[in-house]
């Protein structure tokens, strides 16, 4: 355990004596205030954070390094390309393309938190020096809360449906958008961004993302005409009219949300 002790710092103190000799005092004042600004700002970067002695306070800081994010955030580019390449169907069958990728929300918060990684990316290329990354604060919160709803959903309540071909679970597409892009997402949000910018409006707006996901299903569904052989009119089976009814869906979206 460490103290850091401080006493007597009398900031009123006028150091009329000092300045006596080319502002000395002045200079004295600011001197104090410099020295009591270092003392709190390393308060601040250590206090809490961990109990183990190896951990220095410049090793704290990692979440600053430049290096690091462009790793991190490299990495994640590259899985998501992969990710999208294989939501396709490519990896499947190279001569077909799966023209209705755009329908499952499990891609369309993938597509976002890709575009908004690799603006990170962009921005952390074009920095000079170790900062947290700041890129659409807004858009980063939406992205977190959507695919930590994309790994709950899937992983909790689709992955073992009785219809799911278990094979399927362990494709490129499926463990990339599931398990790994999302679990690297939240991650990259927990350690590079600064938190203490967090609006309060920020968990409002990340739920327009899935609203206006159910909506654009059912637009979707009108459009052609709620035909049941049409290819995923209803994408997961909580959303299908057909067999959950409109109290079914309305209760299975408010399980969704709110729990």
């Amino acid at each position: 355990m460490k103290f850091v002790h401080i006493a007597d710092m009398h900031f009123d103190i006028p150091f009329s004596s000092l300045n006596a000799v080319e502002d000395l005092g002045e200079k004295r004042r600011i001197e104090q205030r410099n020295a009591f600004r270092k003392v709190i700002e390393y308060i601040k970067e250590t206090i809490d954070l961990t109990d183990d002695e190896q951990y220095k306070i410049d090793e704290l800081k990692m979440i600053k390094n430049r290096t690091a994010q462009l790793i991190y955030q490299t990495i994640y580019v590259t899985l998501g390309l992969v990710g999208f390449v294989a939501c396709l169907g490519i990896f499947d069958n190279i001569s077909t393309i799966r023209w209705d990728f755009y329908v499952h929300f499990t891609n369309l918060s993938n597509y976002l938190c890709i575009g908004i990684m690799f603006a990170e990316l962009i921005q952390t290329v074009k920095k000079k020096a170790d900062s947290y990354v700041s890129t659409a604060p807004v858009l980063k919160f939406i992205g977190v809360l959507a695919i930590l709803l994309t790994f709950l959903v899937f992983n909790f309540l689709l992955a073992g449906q009785p219809d799911r071909d278990p094979q399927a679970n362990w494709r490129v597409a499926s463990i990339c958008f599931h398990v790994i892009l999302p679990v690297m997402y939240v991650f990259d949000w927990l350690l590079f961004y600064e938190h203490r910018k967090v609006r309060w409006f920020y968990p409002l707006a990340s739920v327009l993302f899935p609203v206006l996901y159910v909506a654009f299903v059912y637009v979707r569904a009108a459009i052609l005409n709620f035909n049941p052989d049409a290819p995923y009119i209803y994408p997961y089976f909580f959303l299908n009219l057909d067999t959950q009814g409109i109290a079914g869906v309305t209760k299975w979206v408010a399980i969704l949300f709110f729990c």
